[in-house]
């Protein structure tokens, strides 16, 4: 049986929304920075590349118009290389490595890109909002359009997940993110980007861009406390539990991988980073948004006839501190098993990023 392997990687730092170093970088210019670096990694041709698929969760205005073709023809692949957007919301990236790797299985492609980017910068305050609600779903089941932190608030609260709990768990992942960073863990996935940035004067509001070369993370704080944690008031009033530090940080970025099949890699000589073995989704109740993995990941489990303990290392993605937490203990997670270099309460979460950087 064919199987799909990823054998090059590549991604920016992650830059902090509004005031970080990619505040005025175009989608195409991220997502175009990384699929060619990954390319250049693998060794490969760029002509060989038969398909780009990238994942964003909110494709429109600057990474919109179908950007995984922006960033194709961004980074000198040629117009013969299709390319499609999707959008899975936070999974977006991972999806769109599931798709590629899904094609090169059945459909024998030889050589695709997968990944995702955002650009929270650029979109998020900017998005189109007109007849944005279906008054069906708003008289049936309005839960679907609650805001993510509101949703992080219900999860914790139904499930006695304390603020404690979650700021402990939020110090945590900024100690691991330090750690892996110290020990240069990072450094081989990361590709610096050149770009300008702008700069607005808070006595005066004038806007100035500069040109910026971005060589590490923006978004962790590597001197967190818990005391200092605990002094972070709630966002929506003093009987809630999300907090500006047990949350993911709004962030820009992009990452994307090469992807063949193993009989591929082996004639090119090429050592697979890791093997495509299997993908599954499930829905849940739209209020407690965060906690798909509880239902998805037995699914998959029992679909690949393996066990929880078989799983050396598990990656769950840090939205916030309160779904992770609920989904760690519900799955019956080890700690020391689980996002063992930080995650993206301390790293950031450009959304569909994220998938592709875990």
């Amino acid at each position: 049986m064919v199987e799909a392997v990823i054998v090059a990687t590549a991604r920016t730092p992650i830059g902090k929304a509004g005031r970080g170093a990619f505040n005025l970088t175009h989608g195409a210019d991220l997502g175009g920075h990384v699929v060619r670096h990954a390319v250049s990694r693998a060794g490969i041709d760029p002509a060989e590349v038969e398909e780009v698929v990238l994942g964003c969760a909110q494709p429109e205005g600057a990474t919109g118009g179908n950007i995984a073709r922006q960033a194709a023809l961004r980074a000198g692949l040629p117009v013969s290389t299709s390319a499609m957007t999707v959008n899975r919301f936070c999974s977006s990236g991972l999806q769109a490595i599931a798709i590629a790797a899904q094609r090169v299985i059945l459909d024998g492609v030889p050589i695709a890109v997968a990944g995702g980017l955002e650009s929270i910068s650029l979109v998020q305050d900017h998005a189109n909002r007109h007849h944005a609600r279906s008054e069906w779903l708003e008289a049936h089941k309005p839960e679907i359009y609650l805001p993510m932190i509101e949703t992080a608030d219900i999860v914790a609260a139904r499930y006695k997940i304390s603020r404690e709990a979650q700021d402990e768990y939020a110090l945590q992942s900024q100690q691991r993110i330090a750690a892996a960073q110290a020990a240069g863990r990072l450094d081989a996935e990361i590709v610096a980007m050149s770009t300008v940035k702008a700069v607005v004067n808070k006595e005066t509001g004038e806007i100035t861009h500069h040109p910026v070369t971005v060589e590490r993370d923006e978004c962790n704080r590597a001197d967190t406390t818990l005391e200092g944690l605990a002094k972070l008031k709630p966002v929506r009033g003093p009987e809630h539990f999300i907090t500006a530090g047990n949350a993911s940080q709004l962030s820009d970025g992009a990452s994307a991988c090469v992807v063949m099949s193993d009989r591929e890699a082996a004639r090119r000589g090429l050592t697979p980073l890791g093997i495509f073995r299997g993908l599954a989704v499930a829905g849940c109740e739209p209020d407690e948004m965060g906690i798909g993995p509880v239902f998805a990941v037995p699914r998959l489990l029992e679909r690949q006839g393996l066990k929880l303990e078989d799983i050396d290392l598990w990656e769950l993605n840090e939205a916030f501190a309160s779904q992770v937490l609920y989904c760690r203990d519900r799955l019956g997670i080890p700690n020391d098993r689980l996002n063992v270099d930080g995650g993206s309460i301390a790293i950031g979460h450009p959304y569909g990023m994220r998938g592709a950087r875990m």
